[in-house]
């Protein structure tokens, strides 16, 4: 396999998710907190203990708040802080995206966070899924020096955009690494393999943990979603059957 080898990183919303993903073989972990929100950055304390226990590479999301993807100065400051905090733990890398109200890569915004990450490795996320033009936003990104861009294609789910994901490999030639994510599973993370070429792959390989706390008020939820080892090791095998 070799450097053939795809890879799969697992978005983890909890530092329990993060060593079941390490257990169940992933290669890289993209610590979130708020999954079910679409994520947000978590919390120093589970960084901290993240950083200690994981031996797989750990990156960060960098994400404020929910919502659109165009920041205020003051949430680019707060970016601004997580980036260095990060950095000072000795993380691997952060996963960022900002956005211009245009729809246009917000080049200035994350040239501030990518100048803080330093020596760290920089993902753009699925704002990319938000842009005008793909092309441009994909050529503004390789500008920045990311290394990898998470895209489901601007569809509902990666095996959906698929066909999309496969155009813009086909326009990066090589400059950066595009990641299919979104609803990819053991059972079609092989087919989007195969329909894109792309070597990254992106999960969260969850399932929903029933709560044993005492029941509260309607809308206070016991049970929560975690990364499963057996789901992670399944989407494993998938790909490596595809190497």
């Amino acid at each position: 396999m070799g450097s053939l080898r795809r890879l799969l990183e697992i978005a983890a919303g909890s530092l329990e998710s993060a060593l079941a993903a390490q257990a169940g073989g992933a290669d890289r972990v993209e610590l979130c907190g708020s999954l079910d929100g679409g994520g947000v950055t978590p919390s120093f304390g589970m960084i901290a203990l993240a950083r200690e226990r994981l031996r797989i590479p750990l990156y960060v999301l960098i994400r404020p708040r929910a919502g659109d993807f165009v920041y205020s100065p003051a949430e680019l400051e707060s970016m601004h802080r997580d980036v260095e905090a990060c950095a000072r733990l000795g993380c691997d890398g952060i996963v960022i995206g900002m956005l211009d109200a245009g729809g246009a890569v917000d080049v200035a915004g994350c040239r501030v966070l990518v100048a803080a990450a330093g020596s760290l490795g920089v993902t753009f996320h699925r704002a990319f899924d938000c842009v005008a033009d793909r092309h441009a936003a994909l050529d503004a990104v390789v500008a920045l020096g990311c290394e990898r861009v998470l895209t489901s294609g601007g569809a509902d789910s990666a095996e959906h955009g698929a066909a999309v994901i496969a155009a813009d490999i086909a326009h990066a030639d090589g400059r950066i690494a595009l990641m299919p994510g979104a609803g990819l599973n053991p059972g079609n993370i092989g087919a989007v393999a195969r329909a894109t070429g792309a070597r990254d792959f992106h999960a969260s390989a969850r399932e929903f943990q029933p709560g044993i706390g005492r029941e509260g008020p309607a809308g206070l939820a016991r049970g929560h979603w975690r990364s499963s080892q057996e789901l992670v090791r399944r989407l494993r095998q998938a790909l490596d059957a595809e190497t």
